[in-house]
């Protein structure tokens, strides 16, 4: 197996591993608690370590998970008091946890290899230099261990899938029925901790967090059904990580900053063209709104006023005037009543029709 082909099935595990948490995430309105996950639990790995001295011991991840946990707890805890929003707990909880972090590092392990930037920016390219012997043949020990997150996180949603749908949706319901939602919350939030901590050295907790929000925030634009959010979540991932590693190799430069570039590219994309949510497409359906309103109004004006004076109330120079509109728009929805027949002019009148008053009769049924 080549180098490049490690280090890209390493970007795809992770991608797919955070994609499958990163949905429900996305669902459960909590993608800055995964940011601030991403690197309070780094406190956890220092604390870890201190305890054991080992860098490559189990308890590291469990001091991570731990962290992470405690992480949502006192997020939780704060917005409870209803004294500050998500978003201000977050702000306080975050670089509080991570700071400590940082001052422990800076201050007490200066000479150990547990790099302040490693762990936020990472670096592909080193994967294939820590290797493992399995069933005697040669591996990465990143791309075994993603590997490992990606079966056990899938696992999980696989089986607890009808859980995390109910809880992700209507929480008391879930709580109703027995499936202890606060629970179920908190493992998965544990997971959410190991899939960072295992993708802390593969690619940085800066390009987690865009593998955990950026395809599925994107897959939400595309559909609303959860299951095809998923796997759109994890196509997306996926295409991600095989364009910006190639691109990287092209123009010579970060494999996870290319990365995450690429699906903020993909997002925006999606972001303007997405046919369910776009912002184009929204674009015209306001501008459908809006010409219907304007197309009801003159209607409405011309029908409860054609007895009324008709040849001055019903002057197109008269409703011009009342209704205030700009010129352009004004002839833009007089041609709209006119091609479908819901009006006529005669002597610069406007007349409604037998189908303009069925249209307004359809409306009001």
């Amino acid at each position: 197996m080549s180098i490049n082909i490690e280090i890209l099935l390493t970007a795809i595990m992770v991608s797919s591993a955070c994609a499958l948490l990163g949905v429900f995430l996305v669902l459960k309105s909590m993608a800055m608690v995964s940011d601030a996950i991403t690197h309070t639990i780094l406190l956890g790995i220092v604390i870890g370590f201190f305890i054991v001295h080992d860098l490559n011991s189990p308890f590291l991840i469990l001091g991570a998970s731990i962290i992470g946990v405690l992480t949502v707890y006192l997020i939780d805890m704060l917005i409870l008091t209803k004294l500050v929003k998500e978003d201000s707990a977050i702000g306080i909880i975050f670089p509080f946890l991570f700071s400590i972090a940082v001052i422990l590092i800076s201050k007490f392990l200066g000479n150990v290899h547990l790099d302040i930037d490693a762990v936020l920016l990472g670096e592909l390219a080193f994967i294939p230099f820590d290797r493992i012997t399995l069933f005697g043949n040669s591996i990465p020990k990143g791309l075994l261990s993603t590997f490992i997150i990606l079966l056990i996180n899938l696992s999980f949603v696989t089986i607890f899938f009808k859980e995390l749908k109910l809880t992700t949706f209507d929480k008391a319901l879930a709580a109703t029925l027995g499936f202890f939602p606060i629970v179920l919350n908190y493992i998965f939030i544990t997971l959410v901790s190991v899939t960072v901590l295992g993708s802390f050295e593969a690619v940085g907790s800066i390009l987690v967090v865009a593998f955990m929000i950026g395809p599925a925030i994107t897959a939400y634009l595309l559909t609303d059904r959860l299951h095809l959010m998923i796997l759109l979540s994890i196509f997306i991932g996926i295409i991600s990580s095989v364009l910006g590693f190639y691109i990287s190799i092209y123009l010579d430069i970060s494999i996870a900053g290319t990365i995450a570039v690429t699906i903020g590219f993909i997002f925006l994309i999606i972001l303007f063209f997405s046919p369910k949510k776009g912002i184009l497409v929204n674009i015209g359906r306001k501008k459908k709104r809006v010409s219907k309103f304007a197309v009801i109004s003159i209607l409405l004006y011309v029908y409860n006023n054609g007895n009324i004076n008709e040849e001055k109330e019903c002057n197109i120079n008269t409703i011009e005037g009342k209704l205030g509109w700009k010129k352009g728009f004004f002839g833009y929805i007089i041609d709209i009543i006119i091609n479908n027949q819901y009006v006529y002019i005669e002597n610069n009148t406007l007349k409604i029709t037998k189908r303009g008053v069925e249209y307004l009769e359809l409306l009001d049924a």
